[in-house]
């Protein structure tokens, strides 16, 4: 084997592995959830391959031909990144979610890939080695190379890959790279190999694409998808990862399904004389709701969305009628920068209302961010943001905590069997530096159907005594939520 191309297997390898890691944390999240604990699972499970690997390839390297070995791997490598897709949706529904889980789903379906080509590595560098004489030169170009693959799949994957392809092509290409490449090493005495891997990849590859899944499109972000609401004709609901995250009804734009929306509506009214034309910033787009029930309460109002998946945007447009809602303006992008992005005292509400899986992304939860949400509030404007948690509720008092430390006057919707053990869910949040009419808030909450739902700032600030204010140096959103 050639020193170039031994050089540009290694790499291709390096690259692959690194492949896989990037798509596993997007193809594990519609059954395990987005969080710190998925994202640790799946660098954990790649490190423990690659590990494993390199421990096995240069053991195996000493025993068998070498260019055998790395052949194999390669084989091995391409069929088990064939498999990682049909494997996670054979075994996600089955596991749930949760850490637990998430070690586990990410373990079965990549770890024998990963492992596999990690063993290219030491086979190749084995074959390379003809004598003690310039061995440095030889492991060192091959780790180079090894890197700078895993540095190519990392960047192309996050940046172009994803962004041009679905995930079904990305992982095809992936698969037929390592495949060839094992065809080409192992050379024509090792054809009747190179014929069942063939003929293997050629099953696996359908059932990639055959094995269903829960997506009407793969985003950057999200396996999403629009499902009809059998009890309502004109209703549909936005599903990102494994979260009912959104409900329209097209034939009424000014229908809020979900009580946390419907809370929206109820601190916007209580905030603003009704049919006020309000200008509104939201964070989060996800299905478009409430821009789309404020221009058909209150014409006239303009909405600024920020959503970070082009993918959803796009998918609401074609699903949901998104280009329909008048005054509305989509800017694609991370909320943070975005939201830096817009003018002083431009809004009369911000609502909050972005999720990576059921957590307030963490950099979206802090005081710093609040204090990026009171520079673009006019004076007396109205934060709503939108927390989902459970029993002990650790992250909505940390949350409330951090609000109340930057605005005049908090108040929490709620409703009082969410607050007792065992209970959970979407609570909203309301802040402000004038107080809102509590009474005119708490008389809509009870004549929809959630009486005692509205806790004052005394009683919302006492909730957070000892919770921490959450900052941009100590954040452990996804801990505090477990």
């Amino acid at each position: 084997m050639n020193a170039r191309f031994a050089r540009f297997v290694v790499l291709v390898s390096g690259a692959a592995i690194l492949v896989v890691e990037t798509l596993a944390t997007r193809l594990v999240a519609p059954y395990v959830g987005l969080t710190l604990e998925s994202t640790t699972a799946v660098i954990g499970v790649a490190l423990a391959g690659i590990a494993a690997g390199a421990s096995l390839g240069g053991r195996w390297a000493d025993v068998f031909p070498p260019r055998r070995v790395a052949a194999g791997a390669l084989a091995v490598g391409g069929l088990g990144v064939l498999a990682v897709r049909p494997l996670v949706r054979l075994l996600g529904p089955a596991l749930g979610p949760g850490p637990v889980a998430a070690i586990l789903l990410v373990a079965a379906s990549t770890l024998v890939s990963v492992t596999a080509l990690a063993m290219v590595t030491p086979a190749v560098t084995r074959a390379r080695l003809t004598g003690v004489d310039g061995s440095g030169t030889v492991i060192g170009e091959l780790s180079a190379a090894g890197t700078i693959g895993s540095l190519a799949g990392t960047f192309l994957t996050g940046f172009v890959l994803v962004t041009f392809l679905p995930v079904t092509a990305i992982l095809l290409v992936t698969a037929l790279a390592c495949l060839v490449l094992a065809a080409t090493v192992a050379g024509a005495a090792r054809r009747a190999e190179v014929t069942r891997t063939t003929v293997a990849a050629v099953l696996l590859a359908v059932a990639l694409v055959a094995v269903p899944g829960r997506c009407d499109a793969d985003t950057v972000y999200y396996c999403a998808r629009v499902d009809a609401d059998p009890e309502n004709a004109s209703g549909q609901v936005l599903v990102l990862d494994d979260l009912r995250h959104s409900y329209v009804d097209r034939a009424d734009p000014a229908h809020l399904e979900f009580a946390y929306t419907q809370r929206f509506g109820g601190a916007i009214d209580a905030a603003y004389p009704a049919g006020k034309p309000l200008d509104v910033v939201h964070v989060g787009g996800g299905g478009f709701t409430m821009p789309r029930w404020l221009a058909a309460t209150r014409p006239g109002s303009t909405s600024t969305v920020l959503e970070v998946d082009q993918g959803v945007v796009d998918l609401g447009r074609r699903e949901l009628g998104v280009d329909e809602i008048p005054d509305t303006e989509i800017q694609v992008g991370d909320a943070r920068t975005t939201l830096a992005r817009l003018p002083a005292n431009s809004a009369d509400v911000v609502v909050g209302d972005a999720f990576g899986a059921r957590s307030v992304p963490w950099h979206l939860a802090t005081t710093e961010f609040v204090d990026e949400v009171r520079r673009v509030l006019r004076p007396g404007g109205l934060y709503v943001l939108n927390i989902i948690d459970r029993d002990p509720l650790a992250l909505l008092d940390a949350e409330i905590a951090t609000v109340a430390d930057r605005f005049v006057t908090v108040a929490l919707m709620v409703r009082p069997d969410q607050l007792v053990p065992g209970g959970g869910g979407n609570a909203v949040l309301l802040a402000s530096d004038r107080a809102p009419d509590l009474a005119a808030l708490a008389a809509s909450s009870a004549a929809r159907g959630e009486p005692d739902s509205v806790l004052d700032d005394a009683a919302t600030r006492q909730r957070a005594v000892g919770a921490p204010v959450l900052t941009d140096d100590r954040a452990p959103v996804d801990q505090l939520q477990t």
